[in-house]
């Protein structure tokens, strides 16, 4: 599989640090609030990536932290704590804020099929870890104590900006928006480490440290959640592009000063869901979440396949009409599947099953191109291959694209089954018999005892029932 890896600006070939092992980072929510659909896009891109290593024949570990403490509005490390101002708009405490919108992160999870990572880690339960790991920094000479506060001092390094070539005017403090300048600091890029009370006297969530009573900064908890799960050698971290800085690249200066050798092989960066406005954010425009998209009447598998139609590395533009002509699309794509209709004592092709299967794995190994792995699928539906090889593809490449193609198909059949069936009086005790009898004689055929199907047609049709077998199920008239 080639893989494009930030870091180098480049596509490589994925090579394990452990043959056969992938050891897989996501940056989590912070849970302040309702993640919109822009935030599940690269959680959606994420996934389909953990389930193609999986559907490769790799064993995927993957970590992901919650971040329910230290997250600040600026990469200054200065305005208000989200976590504190989510508490603040809603009258709760912290934590109570944290348990509610991680149940709501993953019940939207839920609904777009995205996969619970294997281990998933709030911030707050890995305090110690977070205070064993600056105390090292600072006895090796990268942090020191200012102000009450710890940084990480970045003249330390031989390179700091590892993922783009950045002009040192451009980061100059107050250049960009919101940024305030922390006179602790021996440099302006410098990042906290630990906060005391000097910071923010009203903030909730404090403990007792080597430098005073306070709490940990933001970027510390990803570094030391991924090494505590996984080690000091990671495969793929992955994440939102707006994370590469100055979060991910603050990760990698402080992991690599504390362990003394390269952290991480692969940057798995995911590009902006804009809307026609710019780019999406929780404070302007309508605030669009999954909620919001099915009480409009959108399945959540109409954005999931939205999300797929695009390349991860490309920005993405929402608009209703966007997502309007991805509900057209899924509605046909399942309409086509529920339409196949295996013939008794069909078999998978195996050879055509291959050759297809194939397609589909060429376009996930290039850089996770899932544009055309879902052309794939309708490669499959054009194909001469017959009912049953069509049917058991889908089925497969589902298990990475998890747009409940199958499921969707058969519900589409049961609808057009109930909708075909003819009207029978309620009170005829035939109506109850008929059903049971039809479904046994589907059972039959699909266990492969066709005399029993047979016998059950032939007693019906005697009972003056025909059956009438179509591609969306069997419906039948009385005579």
């Amino acid at each position: 599989m080639l893989i494009y890896n930030s870091l180098s600006r480049t596509r490589e070939p994925l090579v394990p640090n452990t043959p056969g092992k992938i050891k897989m980072y996501t940056c989590g929510p912070t849970v302040y609030h309702y993640a919109h659909i822009g935030n599940l896009r690269s959680y959606i891109m994420e996934d389909v990536l953990e389930k193609y290593l999986d559907y490769s024949g790799l064993e995927v570990t993957r970590v992901m932290n919650i971040t329910d403490v230290g997250h600040l509005t600026s990469d200054a490390d200065e305005g208000e704590d989200k976590m504190l101002k989510g508490a603040r708009r809603e009258k709760k405490s912290v934590m109570e804020i944290a348990k509610f919108y991680t149940d709501a992160f993953f019940a939207d999870c839920d609904k777009l099929n995205i996969k619970k990572p294997a281990i998933v880690q709030p911030a707050t339960g890995c305090i110690d870890e977070f205070i064993h790991t600056i105390e090292v920094l600072i006895d090796k000479g990268y942090a020191y104590l200012a102000g009450g506060n710890v940084y990480f001092d970045i003249s330390k390094l031989k390179q700091y900006h590892v993922f783009h070539d950045f002009k040192e005017e451009d980061l100059e403090v107050g250049v960009r928006e919101g940024v305030g300048e922390d006179t602790n600091k021996r440099n302006p890029a410098d990042f906290a480490l630990w906060f005391t009370k000097s910071k923010f006297d009203d903030q909730e969530l404090k403990w007792d440290s080597p430098w005073g009573v306070g709490y940990p900064g933001w970027h510390i908890e990803c570094s030391c959640i991924s090494m505590k799960y996984l080690g000091e050698e990671l495969d793929i971290h992955c994440g939102g592009i707006d994370n590469a800085f100055p979060h991910h690249t603050n990760e990698i200066a402080q992991s690599e000063a504390y362990i003394g050798h390269k952290w991480c092989n692969y940057w798995f960066h995911v590009h902006h869901l804009n809307t026609e406005g710019g780019k999406m954010s929780k404070s302007k425009g309508e605030f669009l979440t999954v909620s919001l998209l099915e009480e409009k009447g959108y399945d959540p598998m109409v954005y999931r396949l939205f999300c797929l139609q695009s390349h991860y590395r490309r920005s993405l533009v929402f608009s209703w009409d966007n997502l309007d002509n991805a509900a057209v699309a899924y509605k046909k794509l399942v309409a086509r599947i529920a339409a196949l209709k295996e013939a008794e004592g069909e078999q998978v092709d195996v050879a055509e099953f291959d050759r297809l299967k194939q397609k589909f794995s060429e376009a996930l190994d290039n850089d996770l191109n899932t544009s055309l792995a879902v052309t794939a699928v309708y490669d499959v539906l054009k194909s001469s291959a017959n009912a049953a090889t069509k049917l058991a593809l889908i089925a497969d490449f589902d298990r990475v694209l998890s747009l409940n193609l199958i499921s969707a198909a058969q519900k589409v059949r049961e609808e057009q089954n109930k909708s075909a069936q003819p009207a029978v009086d309620a009170d005829d005790p035939r109506a109850a018999s008929i059903r049971e009898r039809i479904e046994a004689r589907a059972a039959a055929k699909k266990a492969k005892n066709y005399a029993e199907a047979d016998r059950i047609r032939a007693e019906l049709a005697a009972e003056g029932v025909t059956l009438i077998d179509t591609p969306q199920g069997t419906t039948y008239k009385i005579n």
